[in-house]
C-alpha cells in the first residue's frame, strides 16, 4: 500500500481590477473596465527553473528565496537541499517551504540505482509523495537494474531520466543512453546535460533529437572549449559564452513539446552565483525571442 500523499494544496488568490472612469465621464454602477492583458511569458511556455545545485552555497530556505527573486517557479532539487526521506513531517516541512516560495518541485537528483528493490522503492516513494515527474538518475548498466526500473516507473508513474556526466562517466556518450533505454518502458529516458555532452565532444542538440520523447529532464549549462599550446581545455561558463547552441536546443525542445523542468545548472561561483545566473536567464529569454 502506497503512503498517504501529504502534499498540501496550493492556495491561489484572485484579484479583480475595477476600472476607474475618466474625468467628466458618467459613472455606471457595477461596470468595471476590461481586465489588463497578463504579461507575456518570457520563457514562452517552458517551465524554466533551476537545478538547485546552482545554489548549493545556500541552505534550502535561502535558495528558494533566491529562486523566487529570480522570477523562477520550478526546481530540480539536489539531495543536500531536500534530503531523500519519507517521514510525514519531512515531506510536510519541505512542501511548505516550496509553497511559500511558489516553487514547484518537478524532479530530483542525481540518484544512483542498482538492483536493490528496497533502496529503489524508497526513492520512488519519496518521488511520489513530493509529486515529482521524474528522477534524474545514474543507474548501473545491467539488465537486473533496468528490469527493476521498468517495473517501478510503471507502478509509480514517475520517469527515470538517465543523466550523462561527462568524460569517463557511465553515460559519457549519447549512444550510452540510447543503448540502455531502447526496448525499455517509455518512462525510462534521459536527463540531457548540455554542458557534460559538450565536455564529452558530443552535440547536445543531437542528443535531444535522438532521444526525443524520452527526454524527461534537461540541465541547461554551457562549456567553452579553449585551445592553448595545442591542448584543448573545456571550462564551464555562463550561457552564451560557450559552445552551446541555445536557440537550437530550445527549438528541438519546442518541437518535442517538452513539458518538464528546463533546469538551468550553473557550476561556477557557488558562494555568489546570482549575478551570473541572471545573465544566463537573460540569454535564455533572448533565445526564446529568436524562436
Amino acid at each position: 500500500m502506497m503512503p498517504t500523499d501529504y502534499r498540501k494544496p496550493f492556495k491561489r488568490r484572485e484579484f479583480l481590477k475595477v476600472g476607474v472612469l475618466g474625468a467628466g465621464a458618467v459613472a455606471t454602477r457595477g461596470l468595471s473596465a476590461p481586465a489588463a492583458e497578463p504579461p507575456a511569458d518570457p520563457y514562452d511556455g517552458f517551465k524554466m527553473g533551476l537545478q538547485s545545485y546552482s545554489l548549493r552555497g545556500f541552505d534550502v530556505k535561502t535558495a528558494l528565496a533566491h529562486t523566487k527573486r529570480l522570477g523562477l517557479r520550478y526546481w530540480e532539487a539536489y539531495p543536500k537541499h531536500i534530503p531523500l526521506e519519507t517521514l510525514p513531517s519531512h515531506i510536510e516541512r519541505h512542501q511548505s517551504l516550496l509553497d511559500e516560495a511558489n516553487v514547484t518541485l518537478l524532479s530530483y537528483g542525481v540518484l544512483s540505482f542498482e538492483a536493490n528493490e528496497t533502496t529503489a522503492r524508497k526513492a520512488f516513494d519519496f518521488a511520489k509523495l513530493m509529486g515529482l515527474v521524474s528522477i534524474s538518475a545514474n543507474p548501473k548498466k545491467d539488465s537486473k537494474t533496468f528490469d527493476l526500473l521498468d517495473r517501478l516507473v510503471e507502478e509509480y508513474d514517475v520517469a527515470i531520466a538517465i543523466h550523462n556526466h561527462g568524460p569517463g562517466a557511465l553515460y559519457d556518450k549519447i549512444d550510452d543512453v540510447v543503448e540502455m533505454v531502447k526496448d525499455r518502458h517509455p518512462k525510462i529516458g534521459a536527463c540531457v546535460d548540455t554542458g557534460h555532452y559538450i565536455r564529452s565532444d558530443e552535440d547536445p542538440v543531437e542528443a535531444l533529437e535522438r532521444l526525443g520523447k524520452r527526454v524527461f529532464g534537461v540541465h541547461l549549462k554551457d562549456v567553452k572549449t579553449l585551445v592553448q599550446n595545442d591542448k584543448r581545455d573545456k571550462r564551464y561558463t555562463v550561457l552564451g559564452q560557450g559552445d552551446l547552441d541555445i536557440p537550437g536546443t530550445l527549438r528541438v525542445l519546442k518541437s518535442l513539446e517538452y513539458s518538464s523542468c528546463l533546469s538551468l545548472e550553473y557550476e561556477e561561483n557557488p558562494e555568489n552565483p546570482l549575478s551570473d545566473i541572471e545573465v544566463c536567464l537573460s540569454k535564455v529569454r533572448n533565445a526564446v525571442r529568436e524562436l
